[in-house]
This record gives structure tokens, C-alpha cells and sequence, in this order.
């Protein structure tokens, strides 16, 4: 862990560097350059207010511009928001778009560390922080970012169980987060936020774990069902037990599911014998 840290330290380190290079670029040009600039500057002023058109440019509030002469950044950095001036015969620009792209992960099938396979999706959102790195140091930056967050999916779910991928998933989308932000530093991207959209199982594997649920649940109401009767029978045995002890509660009881039948059911019961005459040949 702490040698790991110190590379990332490095790493970050280094990227600062690149970006402190980039932004004080000098952009000398040579002699020749410089004349031709000198050229350039004399038709747009030969030639105006038509050219005026061609040199002033406008940048939106959440957009910067890279300007480059000759091919390279001219110092000072990204331009904008507001107007900038350009030469139309020496200098080229770029627009970098400054807000929040998310973007759709294509559902990836990965091969879980316990040997099954998913189907995974998700959306990132991220933001170009340094439009300078992200003009200079990377061909395509959302192309690149696309690539990247669908191997980063791949790699972080195949460490991972079924189980943990099922319940886990802010952890799995807090590290794809935590690895994408550190591999697009240095293309001046800054990863905002992960999420794991959804997470599809072979149909096997669906009615394998549905069968394993309603296990599951049979086997809880048995054992609730079970919990039930012996509580039942521990209620019997202490009615029992208080019966015994009151020779005339056990008529009482008697009367009372007469009555409850009666109440049920229309029909008619006869009992001509008390119920304590069978005492005597009880007690026998």
C-alpha cells in the first residue's frame, strides 16, 4: 500500500510538471516564424474591416479555446470565456467543451471470480478538467475515457463474486471511480461519478437461485410452523395442568364447546348424564 502510494505521489508529481510545461510554453517560433507572423498581422490589417471577421473569435462560458501558431500552444493557455483574437494565416484553434459528459457503458460480459457469467452495464460522468491535457496529450479524450471505463468494468467485476457484485455495488462503482479518475489525470479528465446500472444473469443461473429462494422460505415456515406446535403443546400441557387441579373447570369446559357447537351449526344435542358421573370409574 504505502509503495503504491508513493508511485501515485510520483505520478501526480510528474503530471504537474507536464502541466506547468504546457501552460508556460514559451512559443518561440524562430526568426523565420516570427516574420511570417509580422506578414500575417499586415494582410489582416491591409485587408480589414473584412478581416476583422476572420481574426476575432467567441468562446461560450462553459468552453475554452487552445490556440496554436505554427503548431504550437501559445503561452498562457486555454482562452476563454469571451473573445479572443486569432492571425487567420499563422494561428489554429481548438474549442474543449468544459461540462459534464456522461456517457452509457455497453453491457460487458465478465467471468466472475466464482465462474459465472454476467452481463453488466453502467454510466459514467465525467468533466475535462485541464483543457490543455486534453488537447495535447490524448488524440480523443471521450473515445479514450469510453475504452477505458469498459476494461476498468471488466477488471474490477472479475475480482469480484456473484454475491458481491449483487449486493455490492457501491463499492464496485466507488473503485471503477477511484481507478478511471487515476488513469485519465493525465489526459486533464476528471471522473465524477460511476454507477452500475444493471447486472443480467443467464436464465440457468435466475431459476437456479429462484429454486434456492423457495427453499429457502419452505424451509423457514417449516420451521416457524414447527416453533408453532410446540408452543400449542406447551399451552395443552399447562391447560392440562390447571384442568386437573379443578375437577369442575373440566365441565365448565365441557359446556362451553356444547354451546359453541350449538352456536355453529342448527342441530340439537342430548347429553343425559352429567359428566361427573364418569368420575367414580375414572378414578377406578
Amino acid at each position: 500500500m504505502a509503495e503504491r502510494e508513493a508511485l501515485q505521489a510520483r505520478n501526480r508529481t510528474s503530471n504537474d510538471k507536464d502541466r506547468q510545461a504546457l501552460e508556460e510554453a514559451d512559443g518561440d517560433i524562430g526568426l523565420c516564424g516570427w516574420f511570417l507572423v509580422f506578414v500575417s498581422l499586415l494582410l489582416t490589417l491591409a485587408t480589414l474591416p473584412v478581416s476583422i471577421w476572420m481574426c476575432i473569435k467567441i468562446v461560450k462560458e462553459y468552453e475554452r479555446a487552445i490556440i496554436f501558431r505554427f503548431g504550437r500552444i501559445l503561452k498562457g493557455g486555454a482562452k476563454g470565456p469571451g473573445l479572443f483574437f486569432v492571425l487567420p494565416c499563422t494561428d489554429t484553434f481548438m474549442k474543449v467543451d468544459m461540462r459534464t459528459i456522461s456517457f452509457d457503458i455497453p453491457p460487458q460480459e465478465v467471468l466472475t471470480k466464482d465462474s459465472v457469467t454476467v452481463s453488466v452495464d453502467g454510466v459514467v460522468y465525467y468533466r475535462v478538467q485541464n483543457p490543455l491535457l486534453a488537447v495535447a496529450n490524448v488524440t480523443n479524450a471521450d473515445a479514450a475515457t469510453r475504452l477505458l471505463a469498459q476494461t476498468t468494468l471488466r477488471n474490477v467485476l472479475g475480482t469480484k463474486n456473484l454475491a458481491q457484485i449483487l449486493s455490492d455495488r457501491e463499492e464496485i462503482a466507488h473503485t471503477m471511480q477511484s481507478n478511471l479518475d487515476e488513469a485519465t489525470d493525465d489526459w486533464g479528465i476528471k471522473v465524477q461519478r460511476v454507477e452500475i446500472k444493471d447486472v443480467k444473469l443467464p436464465m440457468q443461473m435466475q431459476r437456479a437461485m429462484a429454486a434456492e429462494a423457495e427453499a429457502s422460505r419452505e424451509a423457514r415456515a417449516k420451521v416457524i410452523a414447527a416453533e408453532g406446535e410446540m408452543n400449542a403443546s406447551r399451552a395443552l400441557k399447562e391447560a392440562s395442568l390447571v384442568i386437573a387441579e379443578s375437577p369442575s373447570g373440566l365441565q365448565l369446559r365441557y359446556l362451553q364447546t356444547l354451546n359453541t357447537i350449538a352456536a355453529e351449526k342448527n342441530s340439537t344435542i342430548i347429553f343425559p348424564l352429567p359428566i361427573d358421573m364418569f368420575s367414580a370409574f375414572m378414578n377406578k
